[in-house]
């Protein structure tokens, strides 16, 4: 058992309930930050038992097992690291390994790394992230644009509402430019100063956020990627220019040249958008060709690594590993 853990359940004050309920009223009154007990459970019966473990050597299967019996000690712990804004040293700490993503294996670029940290750090993680949901929702701090890491949306709405209205105008006869940005190392280059400085000003709890800190025309165009372009640079971001990409729909269109800071964008005839393979044309054929590759490829393998041929075996193999492959819903 982890020493932190083993503390907390051995310490005498914890084995007499009543001194800590009385604690736990004084806090409310005083407008502490809670973590109850049940908020933890929750979190710890929905652990995936296949994921590993961090170097605490806590695994998530035994977590998730002994849900009725460790909830209470861990929501101690996790209430005591938001009031404080201490972490644990066990969580502090991970195990990194690379992951091959594609390109040359020999170029130390084409990897990239995943840290594996404590299970219930993450849980913690969890419940933070719970707070700052509910106050950007109440607050109304993220514009309804706003796809990507919010609830009820995702890469499939973005996509029915981004190319809804492009769809419209390339019918209605106009010429429309859509420009792909990529971020170089965006989630590694996160400034934490400029993080907690917005944190504040949208109005979050001192505790949450000292917890957290340990178009229309070319011209149009281009002036919106020149606010990108400084907005990058004061958050002490960067484009990765080499990935940034001008997609020129409509039959009428000039192909204007556009530019990102001094650096010329190339144009593409058929780009990768949310995992969907978009032409210039915005014709369905790429993706729906690419599609059936990648089903017939995944056919093939059940073809030779499954003897039966019977309903039962198939058909669930069928929906789990064909029927996802590449938001095929969206078309």
């Amino acid at each position: 058992m982890p020493p932190l853990l083993q503390s907390l359940l051995l310490r005498p004050a914890l084995r007499n309930p009543r001194p800590w309920r009385q604690e736990r009223k004084v806090l409310q009154k005083e407008d502490f930050p809670l973590i109850e007990e049940d908020q933890v459970r929750e979190h710890l019966g929905k652990l995936d038992t296949h994921k590993s473990m961090g170097p605490d050597g806590m695994h998530p299967r035994v977590l998730r097992e002994l849900a009725d019996v460790i909830a209470r000690p861990l929501s101690i712990i996790f209430e005591r690291s938001w009031r404080t804004g201490e972490v644990p040293e066990d969580w502090r700490k991970g195990n990194v390994t690379l992951v091959f993503r594609k390109g040359k294996k020999e170029d130390p670029g084409n990897y990239r790394p995943v840290s594996l940290t404590s299970i219930p750090e993450k849980v913690m993680e969890q419940l933070i992230l719970g707070v700052i949901n509910k106050h950007v929702e109440e607050k109304k701090v993220i514009g309804s644009g706003q796809h990507g890491f919010t609830k009820g949306k995702s890469c499939l709405t973005n996509l029915i509402a981004f190319y809804d209205g492009m769809i419209g105008w390339v019918d209605e006869g106009r010429a429309v430019d859509v420009v792909y940005l990529d971020f170089s190392k965006a989630f590694d280059t996160v400034s934490y100063n400029i993080l907690i400085g917005k944190l504040r000003k949208c109005g979050l709890d001192e505790w949450t956020v000292r917890w957290v800190d340990t178009p229309e025309g070319c011209a149009a165009i281009e002036r919106d990627l020149d606010r990108l372009e400084n907005w990058a640079k004061r958050n002490l971001m960067k484009f990765n220019k080499g990935k940034c990409r001008v997609l020129h729909l409509g039959r009428n269109n000039l192909k204007h040249q556009y530019k990102s800071g001094v650096d010329l964008l190339g144009s593409s005839s058929a780009e990768k958008d949310l995992g969907v393979l978009v032409d210039n044309k915005l014709s369905r054929s790429q993706q729906c060709a690419l599609v059936a590759r990648k089903a017939n490829g995944i056919l093939g393998c059940i073809k030779k690594s499954v003897a039966s041929r019977s309903r039962e075996v198939i058909l669930p193999l069928y929906s789990a590993l064909v029927c996802w492959v590449c938001v095929a819903r969206f078309w």
